[in-house]
């Protein structure tokens, strides 16, 4: 089965957060960690990751916290989860390690795993945060 780690799932719903405060300042760690129910200390680890990617800032000082670094509609869930996680790799033919594989250049297979990840790579380069905004907007309703 494919999944997701929960450093991708809490990252995104970080992210999502800082879009949905997005007009109205930085979130200090502490909120972003009691509105997604996620540990401060594991969160740090994840915002800190997507400071040095660029998708978020920090602001310090007294009412300061996190933001993101571009509009909502610019940072698709596919720079969060590269951020994160790096390239998608479907099977470890598809990684760094893979050189140890000695079926690299005949395998049908690895050809097969490499298009679907380019595929989901593709998919979620055309999801925004805004988008999600707009889904939660409809389920508040």
């Amino acid at each position: 089965m494919l999944r997701l780690s929960t450093k991708a799932q809490y990252g995104v719903r970080a992210m999502f957060e800082l879009a949905k405060n997005n007009k109205k300042g930085p979130l200090s760690i502490r909120e972003i960690a009691e509105r997604q129910d996620v540990s401060v200390a594991y969160l740090e680890q994840l915002l800190n990751k997507l400071r040095r990617s660029s998708l978020i800032k920090s602001q310090k000082g007294p009412g300061g916290g996190y933001v993101i670094s571009q509009r909502p509609d610019e940072i698709s869930i596919g720079m969060i989860l590269n951020a994160l996680e790096g390239p998608i790799s479907i099977t470890q033919c598809l990684g760094p390690s893979a050189k140890g594989c000695n079926r690299i250049e005949s395998c049908v297979t690895r050809l097969l795993w490499k298009s679907l990840g380019e595929k989901i790579e593709s998919f979620l380069g055309t999801i925004s945060l805004n988008d999600l905004l707009k889904e939660e907007a409809k389920i508040t309703r």
